[in-house]
């Protein structure tokens, strides 16, 4: 397999201190961030900030089983390490039949709408097998060669959705072997069905990808022995098909995931059959072609996967670690260093699925602990050009950005909406990171010259400080333990007023020179009037 490993690579580091400053540890000293002075290093896309529904939501269909007390005492017990049977990743233990997700719901609409303009993709494993039926009345049961029914209600209530919440259309394909023909190669029947009535009710797909995770075919629904080779011949005959029935749709992939940070770790445990190299499949005959180059990212697998080998596994106390936050890095340097600018030089990349962990996310998922991670994965993307960033997901599982029952904002939603507002489109040099604090800077959004610079001390036991010649508004987000559930701005908990009014999210007015950083605080200042000849 076609893969690299995350071990070795190095922590971030400050630049290296003068002659004259030598003796003092780079660590100790307090970078002085000149808000008009910063270059510009990178545009992301205006809908960088980006989500899922997952399709198994859409159809109601089971996904990931809540973490409960007791189940997270057996998952993290020693035989609770051990494979029960079965496919890794598909025990049926793990997941729980869901209802369909109510996406004409008020709260839902007007908290996605916030983050807007945005991509939403609706995909996922189960998107490779749905049967749409485009009749009046669905079938009870999906036919032979597909899992799941797609009806023209639910799709309606996507496309509905995407319209409230201000979010183009992302998808993909039925793969399953319900559309292929006698001699095993796709066909365009499912695909051509949904297109055709897409467009018939006024919706329109932005982008989709062939299918999901091309690189764990069997695991997705493909037939047994599925390979690259077989990939590129369905891959072209989708191409063709979608330059012919929907011209302005643009066509992303790969979609691959885990090669270059978790399947290294997993080291093959319970996959080493059924899986394909992304490189493989780039240099197939006929090599595909992307008009945008796709990945996925998860740094782990929750503990609901611990089949996949302790090594794949992370942990809440290594939740602010550099070697954690680093395999952003890892993964970025696999896909776009080693293979888009190889096979697909200058496409622009987007990350279709990431969160903190596959398999749901990790108990800790929903919690100001992976706020850090979201935030801080968002800047090095954001410094790296990556065009868009698909959280997984906007509500389910632990890892949504809103409580799947009540669609409550957890700390993500937060985070999410403070950078929605905050970070523009342009992206500055705000000089290097080091261990204990990362720093990102942006253009500010409405403010021509405005200057956001993101502040996060990682550090759980070391307080922080940086120097700002300019004055700015603050916002801190901190919480009364790195696992809890609430988040507070500037010492106030977030909470919906009355008809999920959003609070104000107001920033605190902070003099210019030093500013002091907490442990384990996110900070943003945003400098409305830095005159930054980048953000005009």
């Amino acid at each position: 397999m076609h893969m690299t490993s995350w071990l070795g690579i190095a922590a971030i580091v400050a630049c290296v201190p003068s002659a004259v400053a030598a003796a003092t540890p780079p660590a100790a000293a307090t970078p002085r961030i000149d808000a008009a002075q910063l270059p510009r290093i990178a545009t992301v896309d205006p809908r960088f900030q980006s989500y899922n529904v997952e399709m198994a939501e859409v159809i109601g269909g089971n996904f990931w089983k809540p973490y409960t007390p007791q189940s997270i005492a057996a998952m993290t017990s020693p035989s609770g390490t051990e494979k029960s049977g079965g496919v890794v990743g598909q025990d049926p233990t793990m997941f729980q039949k869901r209802a369909p997700i109510d996406l004409a719901n008020p709260r839902l609409r007007k908290l996605a709408a916030a983050l807007g303009p945005a991509y939403v993709r609706v995909s996922g494993t189960w998107a490779n097998s749905a049967f749409f039926a485009d009749t009046a009345t669905p079938p009870s049961t999906a036919p032979k060669g597909f899992d799941g029914v797609l009806s023209r209600t639910d799709w309606s209530h996507v496309l509905d959705f995407a319209r409230a919440a201000d979010a183009k259309l992302v998808t993909s394909f039925t793969i399953s072997a319900g559309v292929r023909d006698s001699a095993g190669v796709w066909t365009p029947v499912e695909a051509r069905k949904l297109l055709d009535y897409t467009h018939s009710i006024g919706g329109h797909i932005a982008a989709a990808e062939f299918f999901n995770e091309p690189d764990m075919p069997v695991y997705g629904g493909a037939p047994k022995g599925y390979s690259a080779a077989d990939y590129a011949r369905d891959f072209a005959v989708f191409r063709r098909f979608a330059e012919a029935a929907a011209p302005d749709m643009q066509i992303v992939g790969p979609g691959s995931v885990g090669e270059g940070v978790l399947m290294p770790l997993m080291g093959g445990a319970g996959m080493a059959d059924g899986l394909v190299s992304t490189a493989d499949m780039l240099t197939a005959q006929p090599p595909p072609k992307f008009d945008v180059f796709s990945y996925h990212f998860y740094g782990a697998a929750s503990i609901r996967c611990a089949a996949m080998g302790a090594g794949a596994q992370t942990t809440a106390a290594d939740a602010l670690s550099e070697a954690w936050l680093a395999r952003t890095d890892t993964s970025y340097d696999f896909y776009v260093k080693g293979l888009r600018d190889r096979y697909e030089p200058g496409k622009p990349v987007w990350i279709t699925e990431t969160a903190d962990a596959a398999c749901g996310g990790n108990p800790w998922a929903s919690s100001f602990l992976d706020s850090f991670r979201y935030l801080d994965q968002l800047g090095r993307l954001a410094r790296r050009g990556v065009a868009v960033v698909f959280h997984n997901t906007l509500a389910s599982s632990e890892y949504g950005l809103l409580d799947q029952t009540t669609f409550a904002p957890r700390p993500n939603y937060w985070a999410a909406l403070l950078w929605h507002r905050l970070m523009g489109t342009t992206v500055l040099d705000a000089g290097p990171s080091r261990p204990g604090l990362h720093l990102y800077a942006q253009c500010l959004p409405g403010h021509a010259g405005g200057v956001t610079v993101l502040a996060i001390n990682n550090s759980r036991t070391q307080g922080a400080a940086i120097e700002l010649p300019l004055a700015s508004r603050r916002y801190t987000l901190d919480a009364a333990t790195l696992e809890d559930g609430h988040v507070r701005l500037n010492g106030t908990t977030l909470a919906l007023g009355a008809d999920n009014a959003l609070p104000a999210l107001e920033g605190r007015p902070a003099a210019a020179g030093a500013a002091t950083l907490a442990p384990a605080t996110i900070s943003f200042f945003a400098m409305s009037n830095a005159a930054n000849p980048a953000c005009h």
